[in-house]
Order: structure tokens, then C-alpha cells, then sequence
């Protein structure tokens, strides 16, 4: 039997408790509970639904509206009126696209860049609780395999049947 088909038949075998355990992260990052903890701990007053918006403005701006609502898994509608909120609270601004005059951008504030670092300095503070007792080793690699995951996951979408 060829290296291949072992290798194969362990994936195939181990797919449904990757599978499970990526449901369970997700669903955790997901509950409600989680962010308002965080953005009580970051000493925020924010909305619960424009958390994510902001964060991912500050990770990826200047983006469009119709690439965050994608990214968000809600309608264009939804997030257009989310993010002229964040830009109501002085926390994002919208500018016509660089590449595309017709697609509005949202781009982080400075305002908006001290709420983002507050939220990474406490779900730094959390991290640090939860992987205390991680050896090093085991922490890097989460680290490196999660990250190829992620690309993997990026640059090889599911091939359609």
C-alpha cells in the first residue's frame, strides 16, 4: 500500500474531530458573553455588533464595505449601516476606494486605533490565562499550525465535487 493512501486514510479518519473541534472554536469565539467580557475588560462602551467591524477594519483597512460584510457572514445593508455608525462614533472613516472610486472604504481613526490596541491588550491579558499552562513547544506549534491552516484554508478553497 503506498505512503499516500495511509496518509489519506488518516486524514479521512481524523476529518470529523478537526471538523468538530473547529465548530466548538467558532462557536465559542461566536457567543455574545465572550466579546462583551472583552469589551469590558478593554473598558469599551461598544455596540456588541460593531466589534468585529472595528477590529477587522483595523486588521485589513482600508476595506470595502461589501469585502467586511463577506468577511462578517452578514448582508451589505446590514454592515453599511454598522460601519456608518463606527464613523458616527468617530472610530472609522469611509473614503472612495483607491483602486475603485465607487467602493466605499472604511479606514481605522486614531480613536478607533487606541479602542482596537485596549481590545488587543485585554484579549492579550485572557491569553495569557488561558495558555499558562501550554509548554512553549506546544504553543509555538498551535501557533504555526493554526497559521497554515489559515493560508491553506485562503489560497485552496474547497474544490467544488
Amino acid at each position: 500500500m503506498s505512503t499516500k493512501r495511509v496518509h489519506d486514510a488518516h486524514i479521512k479518519t481524523s476529518l470529523p474531530e478537526l471538523h468538530r473541534a473547529l465548530i466548538d472554536i467558532v462557536s465559542l469565539m461566536n457567543r455574545p458573553e465572550r466579546d462583551v467580557a472583552l469589551l469590558e475588560r478593554a473598558g469599551l462602551k461598544l455596540e456588541r455588533a460593531l466589534f468585529p467591524l472595528l477590529v477587522l477594519v483595523e486588521r485589513l483597512g482600508p476595506i470595502g464595505v461589501g469585502d467586511l460584510a463577506g468577511r462578517v457572514g452578514r448582508d451589505y445593508t446590514t454592515v453599511s449601516r454598522q460601519v456608518a455608525r463606527l464613523e458616527e462614533l468617530g472610530l472609522v472613516d469611509r473614503r472612495a476606494g483607491s483602486a475603485d472610486k465607487r467602493v466605499r472604504e472604511a479606514i481605522i481613526t486614531p480613536r478607533g486605533k487606541a479602542a482596537t490596541d485596549a481590545v488587543d491588550a485585554a484579549r492579550e491579558e485572557m491569553a495569557l490565562t488561558m495558555f499558562r499552562d501550554w509548554t512553549l513547544k506546544d504553543f509555538n506549534e498551535l501557533v504555526r499550525l493554526m497559521r497554515m491552516l489559515a493560508d491553506d484554508m485562503s489560497e485552496k478553497p474547497a474544490a467544488a465535487p
